[in-house]
């Protein structure tokens, strides 16, 4: 069972990512995909499978070390990248297909010649809830002075654009990067939106750099990740939350980015595009890059 090892959302290696795609997922069973995938213990791995749904290209099933995904952004963006380097995106193709869990969704591509160069990927509009989760409860599991919350006046919201994240705001990017985890308190958290696992994305304004938008960090212990280091599916809720709130111009919304993954040595760039129509919110897409690491195979008869 051949798969590429991808990082994503950079273009520099041993930065952003980690993401196994493997190429011909036939014959696996869905119990097999997760215990690849908790053997690879990258934050998620794709399986690609032949066309199930009209509409689309491909069929990919996303795992992470434990559980299924029905959508995922690094994955969308790796695995097409790597369906580019193996020659089933055909060279200057501007769009593909992936039919995931979530549906179809479609990613836009850029070419430099004949190299894929960069992906946008569509996310759902977003749907906005109040979390269920006490506040205290929230910030104290993630490990933040309450105080860094509190100061920049704005609300902590669960976003969903396929995936639900809740969102938290910090003042200033020291209190981010001291943030620790508490994994017994973050799985006691509980999602506003039926069957969704608590991942805790924070994010500061204050980024130190006029080409980063903002800077996060990512906790989601219970789906097996006690932090990501790009995480492709917040991308667009995280955009949605600054734009709600206006936090960015006018004149930002068609590329904000997100610096994530700094703390652990692999630092990412995640892009955000929103498009608003008389005032609402009317198109998310995340996008980045990606840079083959190697390859490898799994042997399965052991």
């Amino acid at each position: 069972m051949r798969y590429q090892h991808y990082d994503v959302f950079t273009d520099t290696m041993f930065e952003g990512n980690q993401l196994a795609v493997f190429e011909d997922a036939r014959g696996l069973s869905s119990a097999q995909m997760q215990a690849i995938t908790r053997e690879m213990n990258f934050s998620e791995c794709t399986f690609l499978l032949p066309v199930e749904a009209a509409g689309t290209d491909i069929r990919m099933r996303i795992f992470t070390p434990g559980r299924e995904l029905p959508m995922a952004g690094h994955p969308v963006i790796g695995s097409t990248f790597a369906l580019a380097d193996l020659g089933v995106i055909k060279k200057g193709q501007a769009s593909f297909v992936f039919g995931l869990n979530v549906g179809p969704t479609r990613v836009e591509l850029t070419w430099e010649g004949d190299r894929l160069s960069f992906a946008w990927m569509d996310q759902r509009t977003p749907e906005f809830r109040e979390p269920v989760s006490p506040r205290p409860a929230i910030i104290r599991s993630v490990g933040l002075d309450p105080s860094a919350v509190d100061a920049t006046g704005l609300p902590i919201e669960e976003v969903s654009c396929g995936n639900a994240f809740v969102l938290v705001p910090v003042k200033t990017r020291e209190a981010v990067d001291a943030a620790d985890a508490d994994v017994p308190a973050m799985k006691k958290l509980q999602s506003a939106f039926p069957g969704g696992h608590v991942g805790v994305l924070f994010f500061t304004m204050d980024t130190r750099d006029p080409n980063v938008t903002v800077y996060s960090r990512m906790f989601a212990p219970s789906a097996g990740i006690v932090e990501d280091p790009a995480t492709g599916s917040a991308a667009g809720p995280l955009g949605s939350y600054l734009v709600k709130h206006g936090l960015v111009h006018r004149n930002e919304m068609r590329d904000m980015v997100n610096l994530q993954g700094a703390v652990m040595g692999r630092p990412s760039r995640l892009h955000m595009r929103i498009e608003e129509e008389e005032g609402a919110i009317s198109r998310v897409q995340a996008g980045g890059q990606s840079v083959l690491v190697g390859s490898g195979q799994i042997n399965l008869r052991g």
